[in-house]
């Protein structure tokens, strides 16, 4: 293990995390403390590694909320918890039409993976249902990875996703188990843990992140980070609280494009193989540095998120194009 040093040279740090060394929890916990002055050497060290697993390539995803809000459970950040009072649409699941529609244009902008999403505990059965029947027509027309986000699931529920040709799900831990019950008490950290663990087990790959922002710890971040790695995740999607009006978190705003950059460099030097994806509230953080965070990242969504909007593709595809990154989709460079 690499041990935390007086000071941290990122170049020489990033070429030992290729070499196969790992950073320790005390080494990765500098990231966050170091001061604004050492961000862009930072992520000189944090594109080292994003080149040497990924080279210049960027994935798109796609989000589409298939269902929205009416949620039992009480995600203190969440629009769609039982405890918001966020004014955002409510419905049950789309139907086919719609959700072929989400195809079509997820295709259309360059997307490499759609990701169906709804708010719930866990899927119901005319839900999982809707679901296995959906896939392989989405892959047939589309050729698109999928990855659901159907809630708390049990191995069985694993086991049929996998079957109908679901590629990986995305369950976010979110932040560390100790922090996990300020967020949330309708559930716990392990049982998301359990979710993860069935995806695991029924050889679906694993899409996990977290949100930073909630008034955790740099410590709870780094710990999130750690939790990842034994997972091996293969694609960790990181969020930046967008602070909703309605929801329990909705006064929460304590977040520097510094410290967000900072954070996309540990995760990318504690998880050097992993996809690393700027999800949720990077134009509302990150803000005129979000380029920055494409040295550490590599992939980002295009469009909208789930109840909030994003910044319109053409500006994420000028973004991409500027920085001399290229968008790939199913193995294939795309011309932006």
């Amino acid at each position: 293990m690499i041990a935390n040093r007086n000071e941290p040279n990122w170049i020489e740090l990033a070429d030992r995390v290729i070499a196969g060394e790992s950073i320790d929890r005390e080494m990765a916990k500098r990231f966050l403390d170091a001061p604004d002055t050492e961000v862009l050497a930072m992520l000189a060290g944090a594109y080292r590694i994003r080149y040497e697993y990924f080279s210049n390539t960027v994935q798109l995803y796609f989000l589409m909320n298939a269902k929205s809000g009416l949620c039992p459970e009480d995600c203190h950040y969440c629009s769609q918890s039982k405890v918001s009072d966020a004014a955002i649409p409510k419905y049950n699941l789309l139907n086919r039409e719609k959700l072929l529609d989400g195809a079509r244009l997820a295709a259309e902008r360059n997307s490499k993976t759609y990701c169906i999403v709804i708010s719930a505990r866990g899927p119901n059965e005319r839900e999982l249902r809707a679901v296995e029947e959906i896939v392989p027509e989405i892959k047939s027309k589309y050729d698109l990875k999928i990855c659901a986000c159907l809630g708390l699931l049990e191995q069985r529920h694993a086991d049929r996703l996998k079957a109908a040709g679901v590629d990986r799900v995305n369950h976010n831990l979110n932040t560390s188990a100790d922090y996990y019950a300020k967020i949330c008490t309708t559930h716990t950290f392990d049982d998301r843990k359990q979710t993860l663990n069935a995806v695991r087990n029924s050889g679906m790959e694993i899409c996990s992140g977290g949100i930073i922002g909630m008034g955790e710890t740099p410590n709870d971040v780094v710990e999130m980070a750690f939790e990842l790695r034994a997972f091996d995740a293969e694609s960790i999607p990181l969020n930046f609280l967008n602070a909703i009006e309605g929801t329990p978190l909705q006064c929460n705003d304590e977040l520097s494009p510094q410290y967000c950059l900072k954070a996309l460099a540990m995760f990318r030097f504690v998880n050097p193989r992993s996809e690393i994806r700027i999800a949720g509230g990077r134009e509302l953080h990150l803000r005129s540095l979000q380029p920055l965070g494409l040295y550490a990242a590599n992939s980002i969504f295009v469009g909208d998120y789930l109840t909030t909007s994003g910044q319109p593709p053409e500006q994420d595809y000028e973004m991409i194009k500027d920085m001399g990154f290229i968008i790939t989709r199913n193995e294939e460079t795309v011309a932006t």
